[in-house]
């Protein structure tokens, strides 16, 4: 048996690897820079978490959000002691004592916009950094739904760290921004890419056209099972469905968009994600690395706005293996709007309007994107 099936067994308690990971794994402990494209749910923190065991110097990570730094944090923290975080959480003392024991941390995470910040690059200068790993990292692409200009600052803080080994990880990326990741992060090429098929088996997709769509979803909510996720393109329509949902149905349902406040918005999301909630009504401010395996349901009750959110929105439901649901909802209007979205942006295809003509299943017209 190997150092990494050993490590596998002894320190992660698992049998087997999941689709794709071993390969990763292999890739960054031969020093090979990788990109890999895994879908939701394949255990992504695996691909950095064992292999920084047999590297010896610091893993550093770049994450691009407070909450799933604050997640990931937790969880690693449940193994091994020697983990921290780096952002605007953080009070002048907690800051100060961190950077002057940074040399004590084996995991750094860090969010893009305090890496930007050049004190703190002076100070990650000073350590061996052995692997730095991009999380979400179809942020760094223009051409990507979630871009962070923060982002770009990578490849300059690659030659800054001696050009440790790289790993970026996302669940979804088109070929334009995987492209667009290689040059970026890698310089167009001298990296390895591992892609595997985003089809979740378990997920049924479905496109819905209904002229309403409120009584549509409490319908539905008396019907299948929960806890699950709406999605919503406006921060008004969160609030009212999420209060119809109260009145009509005897389901516990909250409103979560970047209007509201950081202690807001983690309370509601801290309260979904321990099952005190049914239902969330939610713009796409939610979501981005949320852990929570038994969403049995994602609706859509407007089109997303590409095909990208799409598949990153409707992977969240699922992550346990169950059965699942992904239902967009759609009327006339809804199409004849997109209709004109694509016209004015034909190079990166909108997906619902292609989807609600298709013939063929939902999941192989997905696929072949």
């Amino acid at each position: 048996m190997s150092a990494v099936e050993h490590i596998l067994r002894d320190v992660f308690h698992l049998d087997t690897f999941r689709e794709g990971q071993k390969e990763v794994i292999d890739n960054v402990l031969a020093h090979q820079d990788v990109l890999a494209v895994l879908p939701t749910g394949t255990g992504k923190s695996l691909c950095y978490e064992l292999p920084s065991l047999l590297l010896p110097g610091h893993t550093l990570i770049v994450s691009p959000l407070l909450s799933l730094m604050d997640d990931q944090v937790s969880r690693l923290k449940q193994r091994d002691k020697s983990v921290v975080a780096l952002n605007s959480l953080l009070d002048y003392d907690s800051r100060r004592y961190i950077l002057s024991h940074l040399s004590e941390y084996k995991y750094i995470f860090i969010s893009p916009e305090t890496m930007a910040q050049k004190g703190i690059r002076q100070r990650l200068k000073q350590l061996p950094v052995s692997l730095l790993v991009v999380d979400e990292a179809h942020c760094i692409s223009q051409w990507g739904f979630d871009f962070r200009p923060d982002y770009l600052q990578l490849k300059e803080l690659k030659q800054e760290l001696d050009h440790p080994v790289t790993l970026a990880l996302t669940a979804t990326a088109t070929e334009r921004v995987r492209q667009d990741i290689g040059e970026q992060l890698f310089g167009g090429d001298g990296f390895h890419l591992v892609q595997k098929s985003v089809n979740r088996p378990n997920i049924a997709y479905a496109v819905t056209k209904t002229d309403d769509k409120i009584a549509f979803i409490t319908q539905f909510l008396e019907a299948h099972p929960v806890p699950g996720i709406v999605y919503f393109t406006s921060r008004k329509m969160t609030e009212q469905v999420s209060e119809k949902v109260r009145q009509l149905t005897n389901r516990r349902a909250a409103y979560y968009h970047g209007g509201l406040n950081s202690q807001e918005r983690t309370k509601i999301q801290q309260q979904f994600l321990a099952g005190q909630l049914d239902v969330l009504c939610a713009t796409s401010a939610f979501g981005m690395g949320v852990d929570k395996s038994d969403i049995r349901f994602v609706i859509h009750y407007h089109l997303p706005d590409s095909l990208e959110s799409y598949l990153q929105e409707s992977g969240r439901a699922g992550r346990d293996g169950g059965q699942s649901l992904s239902v967009i909802l759609y009327n006339q209007g809804d199409e004849m709007i997109h209709r004109r979205m694509m016209q004015e942006s034909y190079q990166e295809k909108k997906p619902c309007y292609f989807l609600g003509k298709s013939r063929r299943s939902k999941n192989k017209g997905i696929m072949t994107y």
